[in-house]
């Protein structure tokens, strides 16, 4: 419901709002999700707290598919804030956000305030390979009137992947200004549970269950083992393909073109993978920066060791 109202505000504002300047009709809309969010946050059980491209949606599947074995409901049903509630009570309300917008509807005065009553699992993941992720989420996979209502370079841009990396609008620069915030709130968040995304990768089964029990639906080994199995790398390219998640996602886990492996959801997932797409230079202009940016507690601060690429939905 709550993405069907999303396009419907955004068609209302670029319709009666026409005559507006594109940065006033970005700051309406923003306004309007934020408005969105809060209620959201405010009405949930848990809360799923990450930076765009750090492992959500794979870590959706997992737990869409434990609720649905154990409550009995279709394969096709993805958790979406409350909907697997509205089917059974005993399912908690998951709003997953990137907390976007809330600021900019309550204003800047420590908006995080409203988090810290809350349940929240915080997805983290190493911001080098997020920034490189962003950028192929960007390329390919965003709607063209998406980009600028959070200041990516506009459709059409002719930019870099080192050079979107860098930049302060939307590449490493706000991811690292993303985790130290949140960082810096966690002495007032009681309830919260950090999972980094390279240990759910390591150690899928004892990590989800780890979460499951925060979360407070813990599973028997075996529930949680059929939920890692179902949202393996094979499986879930399989399922994206087949659009087995199309009409309760409302298209987040769909191929943009079949014959293009950067335009699927489920990507690359390789810890240390953005080596790959960098110079020696830009590669220690990258670590440069986040030696100099990133809270050290944060744990990110050397480069990766350098661990295969298991292959596992990093969406």
């Amino acid at each position: 419901m709550t993405n069907l109202i999303v396009k419907l505000q955004h068609f209302f504002i670029e319709v009666v709002f026409c005559f507006l300047p594109r940065a006033k009709k970005t700051a309406l809309q923003r306004r309007f999700r934020g408005r969105l969010e809060l209620r959201d946050v405010r009405r949930s059980d848990v809360i799923l707290l990450s930076f765009a491209k750090s492992g959500r949606t794979w870590l959706r599947v997992m737990l869409s598919r434990f609720y649905q074995q154990r409550h009995g409901l279709a394969e096709g049903l993805l958790l979406e804030f409350d909907n697997l509630k509205r089917l059974d009570p005993a399912i908690p309300a998951i709003f997953f956000t990137h907390g976007n917008y809330i600021e900019d509807f309550t204003g800047p005065d420590h908006w995080q305030r409203h988090f810290h009553d809350k349940k929240v699992v915080w997805l983290l993941r190493d911001p080098r390979d997020v920034a490189v992720s962003q950028y192929f989420q960007w390329k390919h996979r965003m709607k063209s009137w998406k980009k600028p209502l959070n200041d990516y370079p506009p459709e059409g841009s002719d930019i870099g992947i080192f050079d979107f990396v860098m930049r302060e609008e939307s590449g490493l620069p706000k991811i690292i200004d993303f985790m130290n915030t949140w960082q810096a709130e966690r002495a007032r968040m009681p309830n919260l549970l950090a999972v980094r995304y390279e240990d759910l990768r390591s150690r899928t089964q004892e990590t989800l269950a780890e979460i499951l029990a925060f979360v407070g639906t813990p599973g028997s080994a075996e529930e949680v083992k059929a939920a890692v199995d179902f949202a393996a790398y094979d499986n879930m390219k399989k399922l994206e393909a087949q659009k087995t998640f199309s009409a309760s996602s409302g298209g987040r886990v769909v191929a943009r073109d079949l014959k293009n492996p950067d335009s699927f959801k489920v990507r690359r997932a390789k810890v240390g993978g953005y080596r790959d797409y960098f110079d020696a230079a830009q590669v220690a202009a990258i670590e440069a920066m986040i030696a100099e940016r990133l809270a050290p507690e944060l744990g990110y601060g050397a480069p990766p060791d350098g661990a295969d690429a298991v292959k596992t939905a990093e969406a």
